[in-house]
Parts: C-alpha cells; structure tokens; sequence
C-alpha cells in the first residue's frame, strides 16, 4: 500500500508546520483551521504572527534554544494568537511540540505539531504578556524558583506576576489558579 504522505500531512487531526529559521516554510489545513487563516497567508511568514505579542515570540525563542541543543525536542503549553476570520486576535490556549531536524542548530529546520486547548481551557482575564508566560509555567506545576530559572528571571520577580494573576483570576492559591486556569 502506498501511503501519499503529503495527503497525511494535510488531512493530520493535529495542526503541523514545517519551518526554517523560525517561518513557516508549510502547513496544514488544521492550523489553518486552528488559526483562522489561510494557507497564503501563514507559508512565509514568521511565526510571530502566531503570538499575542513580539515580546514573548522573541523570548520562546530564546527559551526553546538550550531545550532543543539538549533533547532536540521541546513542548509546552502556551497563549497563542488567532490570525484571521471571525475570531481575529483572539487569545487561547496551545499545546505546542517541535523538533529540530539537527539539534545544534534548533531553529534551522524544524517540525512543529499544534494543538488548540480552547474547549477545555479558555483565556479568561486580561493578562500580560509576562503574566501569560507565568501562567503557563504554573500550570507545568512550576515553583517559583523554576520558573525562574526557565524564564531567565528572579523567583521575586516570579512571585509578583503570579500573584497578579490570582489577583485577576480571583484565586486565593497557586493551587485554586491552576484550577482557574485549567476550568475557565
């Protein structure tokens, strides 16, 4: 049986990319789908027009550089963007996979898989981008010293943005926000 993998590739349940040097070099029409655009408008594009914002497009960068020269592959999950359609700039909830065709060079060529979490986790209150990427970290069941190390900041620092983000969510422990975060 022959298999036409660029039809797998098309019709996969997940959302996929191709990449080279941080752009889509090809999609699928799931992430089309996922992201409310068209295939058109994402191939050749960098993927920073898939975050809520350059600052944390550029720091997941920087982040996913020391993960992937070790294990060549790298997942979390993270606040993206909506492109286009009738949800344009929508903020939600992605489980993101990659990795890197050469692990010492992580953002040479990549395949990446996306997977939307809105129907069991949606983004409820305003939050930054600094606080998004907190939240995140928090739901990975992170300390504050982790996240720290992995953002590259203090745990202080870590400790202040999580406490706005209670604030914001209305919960009265780290462990009430995951579950605030997880059920909205």
């Amino acid at each position: 049986m022959d298999i036409d993998y660029r039809l797998a590739f098309d019709l996969a349940p997940i959302g996929l990319v191709v990449s080279r040097e941080r752009t889509i070099v090809d999609c699928n029409r799931h992430l089309c789908e996922m992201f409310g655009a068209a295939r058109e408008q994402l191939v050749g594009q960098s993927f920073r027009v898939l975050y809520p914002s350059a600052d944390e497009y550029e720091r997941t960068g920087e982040r996913i550089t020391p993960i992937m020269n070790a294990k060549g592959l790298y997942a979390d999950d993270r606040i993206m963007r909506r492109v286009d359609g009738r949800f344009k700039g929508e903020a939600f909830w992605c489980h993101v996979t990659g990795r890197a065709f050469d692990r010492t060079a992580p953002h040479a060529a990549g395949i990446w898989s996306f997977e939307d979490l809105s129907a069991r986790r949606s983004v409820h209150a305003s939050l930054t981008p600094r606080e998004r990427e907190i939240a995140a970290q928090v739901m990975q069941g992170l300390t504050a010293k982790e996240i720290g190390r992995v953002l590259g900041i203090s745990h202080r620092t870590v400790e202040i943005y999580r406490a706005r983000v209670m604030r914001k969510y209305g919960a009265g422990s780290t462990a009430d926000l995951v579950h605030r975060l997880i059920t909205r």
